[in-house]
């Protein structure tokens, strides 16, 4: 389960909708199943474990026989509004959820399909492991929100698209409240548990906070050292001070490399 994909469309992932943490992990752990190169029907099943919600997530096997049951009880209630080509899809999730002790079976709903499968471009694609360990949901929805566009380092969203896409139905109305409890902790455990490290600012319409950018990167790109400049004669002539000798612009360029390396993180 380590190396599980979770594939999604694009349009998907930009969905409307609210999966509690267990619901997103069954969701997710389903989805990681999926062959993404082959149309599939409606009537495939995709067996899901206690064990293996265990396994990806590090909860005690107790636990993610309680956290599987209860996410089988909700999942078939839960709904997903998807924007696509003009049009707005309101569906479910699964047709179906089988339940027994410490499995479940989901069947996807026809519609929900062509958004898992056969994804030739305008797709997202991450680890399951990136998220499993996330208790906000917020944190996972955000997390997908991101990577989507993990080539660009940031994105700049509109507070009320954002709210409509988490779905939040009026809950933190207040912007403090909704940057206290929705965008600070998902950030938070987005460095805590995923490859990415985040952080984000916001930006005002008039008065009022219209839009959130976030700026993000890998944290192997974050803490991977700049090589120091070669000290080339082209470098030393183009970076050397008016009226110092070539001996003294190379000395201080020396200098300055090694206060560079001494000053990056180990």
């Amino acid at each position: 389960m380590d190396n599980a994909l979770v594939v999604k469309s694009n349009d998907l992932v930009e969905a409307s909708y609210r999966l509690s943490v267990a619901e997103q992990r069954l969701v997710l752990t389903a989805i990681s199943k999926v062959d993404r190169f082959r149309p599939i029907s409606d009537q495939e099943k995709y067996e899901v474990t206690a064990a293996e919600l265990a396994q990806v997530c590090g909860n005690h096997i107790k636990t993610a026989y309680r956290d599987l049951q209860s996410a089988c009880e909700q999942l078939f209630e839960r709904r997903v509004t998807v924007y696509t080509d003009g049009k707005k899809i309101v569906t479910r999730w699964v047709q179906a959820v089988i339940y027994s002790e410490g499995s479940a079976e989901l069947m996807f709903s026809a519609p929900i399909a062509p958004y898992l499968t056969n994804l030739k471009a305008q797709f997202t694609q991450y680890c399951l492991s990136d998220v499993a360990r996330m208790s906000s949901a917020y944190a996972i929805r955000l997390y997908e929100l991101l990577v989507q566009w993990g080539n660009a380092k940031t994105r700049e969203v509109e507070v009320e698209w954002l709210r409509e896409v988490l779905q939040l139905d009026g809950k933190y109305p207040a912007i403090k409240d909704f940057k206290l409890y929705v965008i600070e902790k998902a950030v938070q455990q987005i460095n805590e548990f995923s490859p990415l490290s985040v952080s984000y600012s916001q930006r005002k319409t008039g008065r009022r906070i219209t839009h959130l950018i976030f700026k993000f990167q890998s944290k192997v790109d974050k803490g991977r050292k700049k090589p120091s400049p070669q000290l080339t004669p082209d470098y030393i002539t183009a970076n050397a001070k008016p009226g110092e000798t070539w001996q003294q612009a190379t000395d201080r360029l020396k200098r300055k490399n090694t206060e560079k390396a001494k000053a990056a993180p180990q």
